[in-house]
Protein backbone atom coordinates (compact mmCIF):
# COMPACT_ATOMS: atom_id res chain seq x y z
CA UNK A 1 0.00 0.00 0.00
CA UNK A 2 1.19 3.55 -0.83
CA UNK A 3 1.57 6.19 2.05
CA UNK A 4 -0.61 9.38 1.70
CA UNK A 5 2.82 11.43 2.67
CA UNK A 6 4.17 10.16 -0.81
CA UNK A 7 0.92 10.81 -3.05
CA UNK A 8 1.28 14.00 -1.54
CA UNK A 9 4.20 14.88 -1.79
CA UNK A 10 4.33 13.22 -5.43
CA UNK A 11 1.18 16.19 -6.13
CA UNK A 12 3.72 18.67 -4.72
CA UNK A 13 6.24 17.83 -7.56
CA UNK A 14 4.06 17.71 -10.60
CA UNK A 15 2.34 20.61 -9.39
CA UNK A 16 5.03 22.76 -8.42
CA UNK A 17 6.65 21.54 -12.09
CA UNK A 18 4.31 24.07 -13.92
CA UNK A 19 5.71 27.14 -12.61
CA UNK A 20 9.31 26.47 -12.83
CA UNK A 21 11.86 28.19 -15.49
CA UNK A 22 10.29 30.01 -18.65
CA UNK A 23 7.30 30.51 -19.60
CA UNK A 24 6.08 27.23 -21.37
CA UNK A 25 6.70 28.94 -23.97
CA UNK A 26 7.37 29.56 -26.81
CA UNK A 27 8.96 28.25 -29.97
CA UNK A 28 11.66 30.77 -29.91
CA UNK A 29 12.73 29.61 -25.98
CA UNK A 30 16.50 28.69 -26.32
CA UNK A 31 17.08 25.60 -25.12
CA UNK A 32 19.72 24.59 -22.45
CA UNK A 33 23.52 24.41 -22.89
CA UNK A 34 24.01 21.02 -21.00
CA UNK A 35 25.51 19.01 -23.62
CA UNK A 36 25.47 20.28 -27.59
CA UNK A 37 23.23 22.97 -28.47
CA UNK A 38 21.02 22.79 -31.46
CA UNK A 39 23.61 25.30 -33.39
CA UNK A 40 27.32 26.68 -33.05
CA UNK A 41 27.82 30.40 -32.41
CA UNK A 42 24.85 32.82 -33.26
CA UNK A 43 22.52 32.50 -35.86
CA UNK A 44 20.81 29.43 -37.10
CA UNK A 45 24.03 27.57 -38.98
CA UNK A 46 23.46 23.66 -37.91
CA UNK A 47 26.49 22.08 -36.17
CA UNK A 48 28.71 19.77 -37.46
CA UNK A 49 27.14 16.20 -38.20
CA UNK A 50 30.39 14.11 -37.95
CA UNK A 51 28.54 11.71 -35.45
CA UNK A 52 24.61 10.99 -35.86
CA UNK A 53 22.82 12.46 -33.25
CA UNK A 54 20.60 12.03 -30.44
CA UNK A 55 17.92 14.94 -29.74
CA UNK A 56 16.75 15.20 -26.17
CA UNK A 57 13.61 16.72 -26.24
CA UNK A 58 11.60 18.49 -23.75
CA UNK A 59 10.82 20.54 -20.76
CA UNK A 60 12.80 21.65 -18.11
CA UNK A 61 13.09 17.60 -17.18
CA UNK A 62 15.50 17.36 -20.20
CA UNK A 63 17.01 20.94 -20.01
CA UNK A 64 18.08 20.27 -16.38
CA UNK A 65 16.61 23.14 -14.64
CA UNK A 66 18.97 23.80 -11.41
CA UNK A 67 21.90 21.51 -12.35
CA UNK A 68 25.30 22.75 -13.69
CA UNK A 69 25.46 21.54 -17.59
CA UNK A 70 27.44 18.34 -17.37
CA UNK A 71 24.89 16.84 -14.43
CA UNK A 72 22.22 16.93 -16.95
CA UNK A 73 20.21 14.08 -18.70
CA UNK A 74 21.43 14.61 -22.06
CA UNK A 75 25.53 15.13 -20.49
CA UNK A 76 25.14 11.90 -18.46
CA UNK A 77 23.56 10.26 -21.66
CA UNK A 78 26.96 11.03 -23.72
CA UNK A 79 29.10 10.17 -21.24
CA UNK A 80 27.15 6.89 -21.08
CA UNK A 81 27.34 6.11 -24.99
CA UNK A 82 30.82 7.11 -25.36
CA UNK A 83 31.84 4.96 -22.25
CA UNK A 84 30.05 2.15 -23.84
CA UNK A 85 31.30 2.61 -27.38
CA UNK A 86 28.61 4.25 -29.69
CA UNK A 87 29.27 7.32 -31.73
CA UNK A 88 26.73 9.53 -31.39
CA UNK A 89 26.46 12.73 -30.21
CA UNK A 90 23.57 14.10 -27.88
CA UNK A 91 22.01 17.58 -28.48
CA UNK A 92 19.78 18.71 -25.25
CA UNK A 93 16.67 20.29 -26.92
CA UNK A 94 14.99 20.72 -23.62
CA UNK A 95 12.76 24.25 -22.88
CA UNK A 96 11.48 25.08 -19.27
CA UNK A 97 7.93 24.76 -19.11
CA UNK A 98 7.57 23.79 -22.70
CA UNK A 99 3.90 22.16 -23.76
CA UNK A 100 3.29 19.56 -26.24
CA UNK A 101 1.82 22.24 -28.81
CA UNK A 102 5.26 24.13 -27.65
CA UNK A 103 7.16 21.00 -28.64
CA UNK A 104 5.15 20.48 -31.92
CA UNK A 105 6.27 24.07 -32.98
CA UNK A 106 9.55 23.25 -32.94
CA UNK A 107 9.64 20.12 -34.34
CA UNK A 108 10.88 21.35 -37.93
CA UNK A 109 13.75 23.71 -36.15
CA UNK A 110 15.13 20.24 -35.05
CA UNK A 111 14.98 18.42 -38.13
CA UNK A 112 17.43 20.96 -39.55
CA UNK A 113 19.91 18.84 -37.56
CA UNK A 114 19.00 15.84 -39.06
CA UNK A 115 18.99 13.83 -35.66
CA UNK A 116 18.94 9.95 -35.78
CA UNK A 117 16.81 9.29 -32.62
CA UNK A 118 14.58 11.69 -30.59
CA UNK A 119 14.14 10.99 -27.27
CA UNK A 120 10.31 12.91 -26.60
CA UNK A 121 10.00 13.91 -22.82
CA UNK A 122 6.68 16.08 -23.14
CA UNK A 123 3.47 16.09 -22.20
CA UNK A 124 3.67 16.47 -18.07
CA UNK A 125 2.97 20.21 -18.01
CA UNK A 126 -0.68 19.45 -20.41
CA UNK A 127 -1.70 17.44 -17.20
CA UNK A 128 -0.77 19.90 -14.80
CA UNK A 129 -2.69 22.72 -16.82
CA UNK A 130 -5.70 19.83 -17.11
CA UNK A 131 -5.81 20.20 -20.75
CA UNK A 132 -7.80 18.06 -22.81
CA UNK A 133 -6.25 14.09 -23.36
CA UNK A 134 -7.32 14.47 -26.76
CA UNK A 135 -5.55 18.01 -27.47
CA UNK A 136 -2.21 16.22 -25.76
CA UNK A 137 -2.46 12.97 -27.96
CA UNK A 138 -3.14 15.25 -30.80
CA UNK A 139 0.30 17.54 -30.17
CA UNK A 140 2.16 14.09 -29.43
CA UNK A 141 1.11 12.77 -32.74
CA UNK A 142 1.63 15.54 -34.84
CA UNK A 143 5.14 15.64 -33.50
CA UNK A 144 5.89 11.54 -33.45
CA UNK A 145 4.48 11.78 -37.31
CA UNK A 146 7.08 14.85 -38.53
CA UNK A 147 9.96 13.19 -37.17
CA UNK A 148 8.69 9.37 -38.93
CA UNK A 149 7.90 11.11 -41.78
CA UNK A 150 11.54 12.81 -42.00
CA UNK A 151 12.91 9.02 -40.72
CA UNK A 152 13.92 9.93 -37.07
CA UNK A 153 13.47 7.03 -34.60
CA UNK A 154 11.13 8.52 -31.40
CA UNK A 155 11.48 6.92 -28.21
CA UNK A 156 8.60 8.26 -26.12
CA UNK A 157 9.26 9.05 -22.61
CA UNK A 158 6.01 8.38 -20.50
CA UNK A 159 4.61 10.72 -17.49
CA UNK A 160 2.59 10.24 -14.88
CA UNK A 161 0.24 12.39 -12.63
CA UNK A 162 -0.60 12.11 -9.16
CA UNK A 163 -3.96 11.12 -7.99
CA UNK A 164 -5.54 14.61 -7.11
CA UNK A 165 -6.88 14.82 -10.79
CA UNK A 166 -8.67 12.43 -10.53
CA UNK A 167 -8.70 8.76 -11.58
CA UNK A 168 -10.16 9.15 -14.98
CA UNK A 169 -7.60 11.60 -15.89
CA UNK A 170 -4.78 10.41 -14.40
CA UNK A 171 -5.06 7.04 -15.85
CA UNK A 172 -5.89 8.47 -18.94
CA UNK A 173 -3.11 10.62 -18.84
CA UNK A 174 -0.98 7.43 -18.34
CA UNK A 175 -2.21 5.38 -21.53
CA UNK A 176 -2.24 7.78 -23.62
CA UNK A 177 1.68 7.15 -24.09
CA UNK A 178 0.95 3.71 -23.90
CA UNK A 179 -1.68 3.85 -26.94
CA UNK A 180 0.90 6.38 -29.11
CA UNK A 181 3.76 3.69 -28.42
CA UNK A 182 2.04 1.11 -29.92
CA UNK A 183 0.04 2.96 -32.29
CA UNK A 184 3.25 4.08 -33.95
CA UNK A 185 5.38 1.26 -32.99
CA UNK A 186 7.87 3.43 -30.98
CA UNK A 187 10.59 2.39 -27.50
CA UNK A 188 8.31 3.49 -24.78
CA UNK A 189 9.94 4.36 -21.36
CA UNK A 190 7.19 3.61 -19.30
CA UNK A 191 8.08 6.62 -16.74
CA UNK A 192 10.66 8.80 -16.95
CA UNK A 193 10.99 10.13 -13.38
CA UNK A 194 10.61 5.89 -12.35
CA UNK A 195 13.01 5.47 -8.99
CA UNK A 196 13.09 9.18 -8.58
CA UNK A 197 10.09 11.08 -7.98
CA UNK A 198 9.05 11.68 -4.66
CA UNK A 199 12.73 11.28 -3.24
CA UNK A 200 13.67 13.84 -1.23
CA UNK A 201 17.25 12.41 -1.76
CA UNK A 202 17.45 12.32 -5.00
CA UNK A 203 15.77 15.84 -6.00
CA UNK A 204 16.67 19.50 -5.46
CA UNK A 205 15.40 21.57 -2.53
CA UNK A 206 12.53 22.42 -4.70
CA UNK A 207 11.34 18.98 -3.91
CA UNK A 208 10.78 18.96 -7.64
CA UNK A 209 13.69 18.69 -10.10
CA UNK A 210 16.24 16.10 -10.10
CA UNK A 211 19.98 16.16 -8.82
CA UNK A 212 22.69 15.55 -10.57
CA UNK A 213 22.32 11.59 -8.93
CA UNK A 214 18.80 11.77 -9.53
CA UNK A 215 19.84 12.31 -13.44
CA UNK A 216 22.65 10.12 -13.43
CA UNK A 217 19.77 6.98 -11.83
CA UNK A 218 17.12 8.06 -14.63
CA UNK A 219 19.80 7.48 -17.36
CA UNK A 220 20.42 4.18 -16.19
CA UNK A 221 16.54 3.36 -16.23
CA UNK A 222 16.43 4.70 -20.23
CA UNK A 223 19.61 3.47 -21.38
CA UNK A 224 18.01 -0.31 -21.69
CA UNK A 225 15.47 0.84 -23.92
CA UNK A 226 17.67 3.03 -26.13
CA UNK A 227 20.35 0.80 -26.83
CA UNK A 228 18.87 -1.96 -28.94
CA UNK A 229 18.41 1.39 -31.24
CA UNK A 230 21.99 2.03 -31.36
CA UNK A 231 25.29 1.53 -33.42
CA UNK A 232 28.39 1.13 -32.17
CA UNK A 233 31.55 2.65 -34.09
CA UNK A 234 33.50 1.15 -36.45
Amino acid sequence: MRCPWILTKLFFIFTLLLFCGYDRGSASAAPSQSSSSLHDGVGARPISTERPSIVAFGDSLTAGLGVSPDQSYPARLQRKLDAAGYGYRVVNAGVSGETTAGGARRVSWVLKNKPAIVILELGGNDGLRGLSLQETKANLERIIQQFQQASVTVVLAGMKLPPNYGKDYTDGFESLYQVLAKQYRLMLIPFFLDGVAGSSSLNQVDGIHPTGEGYRIIVERIFPTLEPLLRRKR
